[in-house]
C-alpha cells in the first residue's frame, strides 16, 4: 500500500483537475471531490502498472507538497 497526496482545481468549467505531484503525468478529472479521488486512486494504479511494466521505479511521495501563495506584478 502506498499514499499519495492529489491537487484538485478547479477547472473553469465546474468540474476539477486533479495531479498527483509525486507520480509526474498522473492527472485526471472529476466533477466531486469524492469523484477525483475514486479517480485518483485509479490513475495512480494504472500509471505505476505501467511504470513496472516498463521496468522503471515507483515514485515514493518524500514529504507532503504545501501550498504556498507569491504575489507579483503584473
Amino acid at each position: 500500500m502506498r499514499t499519495y497526496t492529489i491537487v484538485v482545481e478547479p477547472d473553469g468549467t465546474g468540474g476539477l483537475i486533479v495531479s498527483v505531484p509525486a507520480v509526474p503525468g498522473c492527472f485526471t478529472h472529476g466533477k466531486s471531490i469524492e469523484e477525483c479521488k475514486e479517480r485518483a486512486a485509479e490513475a495512480i494504479e494504472v500509471h505505476i502498472a505501467g511504470l513496472l511494466a516498463d521496468g522503471e521505479p515507483v515514485p515514493e511521495e518524500l514529504g507532503t507538497p504545501q501550498l504556498l501563495t507569491v504575489t507579483v506584478a503584473a
